[in-house]
C-alpha cells in the first residue's frame, strides 16, 4: 500500500504533493515503503526542506560573514576569540535557543616567516610554510645537504647516519581521489616525519605539500612530535617547488638548502566551543548534534576549512526551525575550538559530556569543504541501516549507499569513542585538497549551489534523525588506552 498523507487543516498542498511523489518514489522499494520509523507527513516534511534548500540558503552568507568579519583563526590567536564572538552573536541573531560557550583550553603557536632557498649558482627562494608546531631554526638559520626519500617508509629504512647533520626532504605526492583517501596516505609525511628524522639524526625536515594542487601553495598542518625524538624544524614547499628540488637532485646529488624559521610557540590560553540549540518537541531530552570547527589554519581565509561546515550546519539547523512541523528530538550544533591544532573542543566536549552522553542519538560533522555530498556513510547499530535507505533516498541528486565503517569528523571522534553513533554524508573531495591548509583557501573557492546543495543533504539527515521513532543504537566504547 502506498503511503497516505492524512488530510487536515494544517497541510498544505505543497505538503500533499511531496507526500505524494514520496509515494512513487518508495513503491519500487518495499522495505522503504513500509518503514515504521517516520510518518508519512514526516517524510513529506523532508522532501519539502530538501527541495527548499536547494532552491537557496542562506549558508554562503554565513561563510561569508565568518571570513569579512573574522578571517583567519588561529587556535589562540585574536582572529579565535573574534570568531567565538562572531559565533555567538550570529546563532543568537538566527533564533538558537540556549546559546552559549563552553571554556575550551587551547595551545597557542605562532608561525612567524619562513624561508626555504635552494642553494647553487643562482640560488632559488622555494614557496614554504613551517609545518604547524614546528620549532624556529634559530636566528643564523639551518644550511645543508638534502638527502630525498620516496616516502615515510622509505626514510626508516635508511641506515645509520645517512642523514645526520642533513636535511631530509620527503618526496611522496598526494593522489587526487573523490573520497579524499589519499590524503591519509601522505599525511603521515608532515605529521610524523620530523620525529623519524631526527630519531636519525637529521637536521631538519622539508616535505613535498600534502595535497594536490599544481600552483605554488605550500600547505600547512600540525605536525607531532615524538616525546622520544629531539626536536628540528620542519617545512612544506609547493608541489612545482618539490618538482624543482627533486629535479636538481637528480642532476647532482651535492643540492644544498638554506632553511630560516622564526616560528615558536606560547603559553596555552583560552578559547571556546560555541553551542546552540534547536528544542525538539515530545522528545526534546533527546540530541541529535551537528558539528564543525571554528578555528583556522592562518593562510588562508578559512573558507572552506572550516567556514564552510560552520555555515552547512548552521543552516541546516535553522531551516528545520523554520518548519511547521517541528522535530521530536533537539538539535545541537556545536562549533568546536582548536580541531586544527590538537582537537581540544572534542575532547573538551567529550570529557564534560556526563550524564548527556545517553542522550546524544547521533552525531555527524561537517569538515570536508564545500561538497556536494554524493555518498551516505554510517557508524550505527546493523538494526538501524534499513532506515538509512529511507534516509538516503530522500537526499538531494544521486546519494549513494555508503558503509557503516565511518569515522566521521574529527571533533566528533571523542564522543564516537564513547559510544555515540555517526551519520557521516561524504563530500566530493576531488579538489578540496588544491586549497586545504593553504593561502588558496578563500571564499572565492565556496560555490553557493553546491555549498545548498550540501546544506539539503544535512538538513534531510537532520531533520529525520531527529523524528525517527527508534535510535541508531550504541556503539562500543573505545578503550582509553588502544
Amino acid at each position: 500500500m502506498l503511503p497516505v498523507v492524512p488530510r487536515t487543516a494544517r497541510r498544505s498542498r505543497k505538503m500533499l504533493a511531496c507526500a505524494a511523489l514520496l509515494a512513487v518514489q518508495f513503491a519500487a522499494d518495499p522495505a522503504a515503503a513500509q518503514s515504521s520509523d517516520w510518518s508519512d507527513a514526516d517524510l513529506a516534511t523532508a522532501a519539502a526542506l530538501r527541495d527548499r534548500a536547494l532552491k537557496g540558503s542562506s549558508a554562503f552568507d554565513h561563510v561569508s560573514s565568518l571570513v569579512t568579519e573574522v578571517g583567519p583563526r588561529p587556535a589562540g590567536s585574536a582572529g579565535d576569540e573574534a570568531a567565538v564572538r562572531w559565533a555567538m552573536n550570529r546563532l543568537g541573531k538566527l533564533g538558537f535557543s540556549a546559546v552559549r560557550s563552553q571554556d575550551v583550553l587551547v595551545p597557542r603557536w605562532i608561525r612567524g616567516s619562513a624561508e626555504v632557498i635552494l642553494l647553487g649558482p643562482s640560488p632559488q627562494p622555494l614557496v614554504a610554510a613551517a609545518l604547524g608546531g614546528s620549532i624556529g631554526t634559530g636566528e643564523e638559520g639551518i644550511e645543508s645537504q638534502v638527502i630525498e626519500v620516496a616516502s615515510l617508509d622509505a626514510l626508516g629504512t635508511l641506515p645509520a647516519g645517512a642523514v645526520k647533520d642533513k636535511i631530509v626532504f620527503i618526496n611522496e605526492r598526494m593522489e587526487r581521489l573523490r573520497d579524499g583517501a589519499g590524503y591519509s596516505k601522505t599525511v603521515k609525511n608532515r605529521t610524523k616525519g620530523a620525529s623519524i628524522a631526527a630519531n636519525l639524526g637529521a637536521a631538519a625536515l622539508v616535505i613535498r605539500s600534502v595535497g594536490t594542487s599544481d600552483d605554488r601553495f605550500a600547505h600547512t598542518g600540525r605536525i607531532q612530535y615524538d616525546l622520544s625524538a629531539p626536536r628540528i624544524p620542519a617545512f612544506a614547499i609547493a608541489n612545482p617547488d618539490a618538482d624543482a628540488l627533486s629535479r636538481q637532485l637528480k642532476a647532482s646529488k651535492q643540492v644544498r638548502l638554506r632553511l630560516k624559521s622564526t616560528a615558536r610557540e606560547l603559553p596555552s590560553t583560552w578559547s571556546a566551543n560555541v553551542i546552540g540549540e534547536i528544542p525538539g518537541t515530545e522528545r526534546a531530552n533527546e540530541i541529535v548534534l551537528l558539528a564543525a570547527h571554528l578555528d583556522s589554519w592562518d593562510l588562508g581565509q578559512g573558507a572552506v576549512d572550516d567556514g564552510a561546515g560552520v555555515a552547512i550546519v548552521v543552516e541546516a539547523a535553522r531551516l528545520i526551525s523554520k518548519l511547521e512541523r517541528k522535530p521530536a528530538r533537539t538539535l545541537r550544533v556545536v562549533l568546536f575550538a582548536n580541531e586544527e591544532f590538537g582537537v581540544s573542543g572534542g575532547q573538551e566536549y567529550a570529557r564534560l559530556i556526563g550524564d548527556e552522553l545517553g542522550r546524544h542519538v547521533i552525531a555527524m560533522e561537517a569538515d570536508s569543504g564545500v561538497g556536494p555530498v554524493w555518498r551516505l556513510d554510517s557508524q550505527v547499530a546493523p538494526a538501524a541501516l534499513g532506515s538509512l535507505e529511507t534516509m538516503r533516498k530522500i537526499m538531494p541528486l544521486t546519494v549513494e549507499a555508503g558503509d557503516n565503517a565511518a569515522s566521521g569528523g574529527t571533533d566528533i571522534g571523542p564522543i564516537r569513542d564513547l559510544g555515540v553513533p555517526i551519520l557521516d554524508p561524504m563530500f566530493d573531495m576531488t579538489t578540496y585538497f588544491d586549497v586545504h591548509h593553504t593561502l588558496n583557501d578563500t571564499l572565492a573557492k565556496v560555490d553557493a549551489k553546491v555549498l545548498d546543495q550540501t546544506v539539503a543533504a544535512y538538513a534531510v539527515a537532520a531533520y529525520l534523525a531527529a523524528t525517527k521513532q527508534g535510535d541508531f543504537g550504541r556503539l562500543a566504547p573505545v578503550p582509553l588506552n588502544r
